[in-house]
């Protein structure tokens, strides 16, 4: 799919569409203890408020609130006290920007408590599949909806660096595109508008280094199932392959950058990313129309 064919908006809700016609990106704000890069660093309002608008000034245009970790191993954390960690920190940042944001769960009763608080977005890494009501609460609320592809819930999977033997995927390009394109076949049937939806290929999710790394180079073959794609490799341990195992995940900006701009070469216009001056840079670069291909 050519650059001009790709989706070129993004529908919010009803009357507040993303333009797509460059890069953009989503800055991660977890208010966890455990995630595996930066938790424990936002867990008070007002410590996510003053990060949230860091990551405005950097640029990011999407603000993505998570109150349980979705890192290999993390343990599962239940509706109520999501709730009471995402709630108080969407609160308080919708009163101090405007910036769109997105409840990052798989939980449609934390979902929809965080819609009503004022996110705009629903980020379900299991595609809406963990929770069956998802799919018909992001319709009836008309948000933004994001879905993931992934192997296993999180406290059944390791690191991509730690498997024994690699996932079995025949074409992992292939069954990654076709479950994304099953989920949104199956959000649209139960009413969510096909301009709400964007796909997430799961980097790190069940995937060993070299599948990571193989859905990044063909990223030209999910973005031309027609939806916008969201690229989320920031700081994830298959980027030890380029970086080196001994780089701890908070030293890993410049290796997701890389990453990033090979994805939006191959038609990725969304990137969930921690380190947004660096992605800003970075990719702001890339699409510049006499930068040549990356180098990895």
């Amino acid at each position: 799919m050519s650059r001009s064919q790709l989706p070129n908006q993004w529908r919010l809700q009803p009357g507040r569409d993303l333009a797509l016609d460059r890069p953009v990106l989503m800055g991660i704000l977890n208010v966890t203890p455990d995630s595996f890069s930066d938790g424990g660093l936002h867990f008070t309002p007002q410590d996510a408020v003053r990060r949230a608008v860091q990551m405005q000034q950097e640029g990011a245009t999407l603000i993505d609130v998570g109150g349980e970790s979705t890192r290999p191993g993390s343990d599962r954390v239940n509706a109520a006290d999501q709730i009471d960690r995402v709630v108080p920190v969407i609160e308080a940042i919708t009163e101090t920007l405007s910036l769109p944001i997105s409840i990052d769960t798989t939980n449609a009763e934390v979902a929809d408590t965080a819609l009503k608080a004022g996110a705009t977005i629903v980020n379900d890494v299991s595609a809406g599949e963990e929770d069956l009501e998802m799919l018909s609460l992001a319709a009836s609320r008309q948000c933004g909806l994001i879905l993931m592809h992934r192997l296993l819930p999180p406290d059944q999977d390791v690191y991509s660096t730690e498997y024994a033997a690699e996932p079995d995927y025949e074409d992992v390009v292939g069954v990654v595109r076709s479950f994304l394109l099953e989920r949104a076949r199956a959000a649209e049937a139960v009413g969510v508008a096909p301009e709400t939806i964007v796909l997430d290929p799961g980097l790190g999710f069940g995937k060993s280094v070299a599948q990571n790394w193989q859905l990044i180079n063909e990223s030209d073959r999910l973005a031309d199932m027609g939806y916008p794609i969201l690229g989320a490799a920031s700081r994830k341990s298959f980027l030890t392959a380029v970086c080196g195992t001994d780089v701890p995940p908070a030293e890993r900006g410049p290796a997701s950058v890389a990453a990033s701009i090979l994805q939006f070469q191959g038609g990725c216009r969304l990137f969930r990313v921690h380190d947004v001056a660096l992605h800003m840079a970075g990719l702001a670069r890339a699409g510049e129309p006499d930068h040549g291909p990356a180098m990895m």
